[in-house]
């Protein structure tokens, strides 16, 4: 299932070579699949990210692929994943709770990372919930040192594009965590607990504020939203965190989930929308013990 973005954007996918880097565009209510050459995204993160106009000439001429490729995640090694905790009040409502004083957040390590079409793997020995959370990502991309102490009005000029993220959590784990005031690593950063794409969109393609966010499960709704509702905007997510933590180009940003979240299930067929930005499709799989 491939949902073309609103602009061109860029992809990683598999060839025979090793990983490539492709640009979808959008064509017809379809979208077009394009080899981008040389083109290094994650170069290009460290010189300011890429912008749209960019990315349109470089589709000029581009090859197209003559079969769907196997996509590969967008950034395959940030220095980081931070992702911010109960950033929508009817999120936090359903489980109970009040929208934070001052932002949550919280890291997911490298390793959950999982893309578009490949599935999400429930642990065999976890028999409790486990569930999605779609969120937005945020990919950081500038050149220069590190950031830190990034003011409010320069928070937007770090930010290289916008994809699709499902914070896959151990909801019964966290729960018994958070009773214990352990923190809430383990539950979120299972291998494969970190669905994102497939597509990246430059950040001057798409206006994001009020955008659609979506998530079912096979054929049934489960979360609907609209971004305008986050209590965190993206700006302010930044300029926050880099009082806590350098920012490093490249870095993601996942931005908190909607309400609606539930369990997944072997055999589920997990769709996450945002407008503008695709969908973001992987089935769930039950691990078989070693």
């Amino acid at each position: 299932m491939l949902t073309p973005p609103a602009a061109p954007a860029w992809f990683r996918y598999a060839a025979d070579s090793g990983p490539r880097v492709g640009i979808a565009r959008p064509h017809d209510d379809a979208v077009e699949l394009l080899d981008a050459g040389d083109f290094d995204p994650i170069v290009e993160l460290g010189r300011g990210g890429m912008r749209a106009d960019d990315l349109a000439r470089l589709a000029e001429g581009a090859t197209r692929l003559a079969t769907t490729p196997r996509f590969l995640v967008p950034q395959p090694a940030p220095s980081k994943i931070l992702c911010l905790g109960k950033n929508f009040a009817a999120h936090a409502a359903e489980f109970g709770h009040e929208v934070p004083d001052e932002p949550l957040f919280f890291t997911k390590l490298v390793d959950s990372l999982r893309p578009h079409g490949e599935p999400i793997v429930l642990p065999h020995w976890i028999d409790t919930r486990i569930d999605h959370e779609i969120e937005l990502a945020v990919l950081l991309g500038f050149d220069g040192p590190p950031r830190k102490y990034v003011t409010l009005e320069d928070a937007l000029d770090l930010v290289a594009g916008y994809s699709i993220f499902n914070d896959v959590t151990a909801r019964r784990m966290q729960g018994d965590d958070r009773g214990a005031q352990k923190p809430w690593l383990r539950c979120k950063s299972f291998d494969t607990f970190g669905p994102c794409g497939p597509w990246v969109a430059p950040a001057d393609a798409i206006d994001i504020r009020d955008a659609k966010i979506e998530l079912r499960v096979n054929d049934e709704l489960r979360q609907s939203s609209t971004l305008s509702l986050m209590v965190v905007g993206i700006a302010e997510a930044i300029a926050y965190l880099s009082r806590h933590t350098s920012l490093r180009s490249g870095d993601l940003l996942a931005m908190g989930t909607p309400e609606g979240v539930g369990p997944l299930q072997d055999g589920d067929l997990v769709i996450g929308t945002i407008d503008g930005l695709g969908t973001l499709a992987n089935t769930v799989v039950r691990e078989t013990p070693v």
